[in-house]
């Protein structure tokens, strides 16, 4: 029985594939997106990040430090806990049990497929009905796939669709595992450059770009994502690009473009973690981006590349 590292589920969801989902988002990730707003996703370990607005104080509380018994681990700043130690994260797991507060958020826990699919059947009803199921995300998702492999063969066992969210940052081997119970699959294109690819998401593209082809030639059905980032991606040279891609690479063997304006998102988690928020800077019109996503959108259309705006498909 496989066991998967599982930083979040979400029931209800309906935003990652068609009908009512139940999402699954796993641990482990070989990007470092600047605009990423799960950066608790990138490590392939269980960890504890510190809200600090959250904490009582080692005076008023101290339950931390009583657990601890040692403040090499912990960094205190006027009493308040800021950071700990990730070298001593499974040292430190008791400090999040004890913590009366939730200053200390514990991301990720170990779970089997078993478990997963106690949580997947108690929402089979609404699947069947809205033409749902089973997503899992990341991170990305390839970093575990022997995982996503027997708990997609389980969902496709009890009928539940399946659909899988993926960088395609990964050896085909690994994909190879999971296409044969993946009913759906979604995958970004950030940038058709390779050495902008790499400033801004720390790897280059000619593994995805390889990846999103093999794919296309499968005829899975297949979600194409654009993250839009202003001043990143957003100029019609690479949306041309992209468009060219998809059109002559690909065969156009792509249920739907989808585009996800950029938001600023996950910034309280980077503080958490005590990591830098590369897109602090970035100020955005949202009237004016806006209706350049949609611009960009009508250009991807009059291609003849199916694209929306947003990720919620029309019934």
């Amino acid at each position: 029985m496989q066991e998967g590292i599982v930083f979040e589920v979400q029931r209800f969801t309906i935003h990652d594939g068609p009908g009512l989902r139940t999402e699954l988002f796993l641990k482990g990730c070989p990007l470092r997106c600047d605009w990423c707003s799960n950066p608790e996703s990138w490590k392939t370990y269980i960890q504890l990040g510190v809200y600090k607005s959250k904490c009582i104080g080692k005076k008023k509380c101290g339950a931390c430090l009583e657990v601890c018994g040692s403040e090499d681990a912990l960094e205190f700043y006027r009493g308040k806990l800021v950071a700990m130690d990730d070298s001593q994260r499974e040292a430190c797991f008791p400090c999040f049990a004890e913590c009366p507060s939730d200053a200390i958020k514990q991301w990720g826990n170990v779970m089997s497929v078993d478990q997963c699919m106690e949580i997947i059947r108690k929402d089979k009803g609404y699947y069947e009905r809205s033409g749902g199921g089973v997503t899992v995300s990341g991170g990305e998702p390839l970093m575990q796939s022997d995982f996503v492999a027997e708990l997609f063969a389980k969902c496709k066992e009890e009928n539940i669709q399946t659909c899988f969210e993926t960088t395609l940052c990964a050896n085909w081997s690994e994909v190879e595992k999971i296409l044969p119970v993946t009913d759906i699959m979604i995958a970004d294109i950030k940038h058709m450059d390779t050495k902008i690819h790499k400033k801004y998401t720390g790897v280059g593209n000619e593994l995805i770009l390889e990846n999103l082809q093999k794919v296309a030639e499968t005829g899975k059905e297949l979600i194409l994502r654009i993250p839009v980032i202003p001043n990143v991606n957003d100029d019609m040279q690479n949306i041309a690009a992209t468009a060219d891609f998809i059109l002559n690479e690909m065969h156009g063997n792509i249920r739907t473009l989808q585009l996800l304006s950029f938001m600023r998102l996950g910034e309280e988690k980077y503080k958490s973690l005590g990591l830098e928020y590369k897109m602090e800077d970035v100020k955005v019109r949202r009237i004016s981006f806006q209706k350049h996503v949609n611009a960009i959108a009508t250009y991807f259309n009059e291609r003849g590349i199916h694209c929306l705006v947003g990720t919620k498909e029309k019934e």
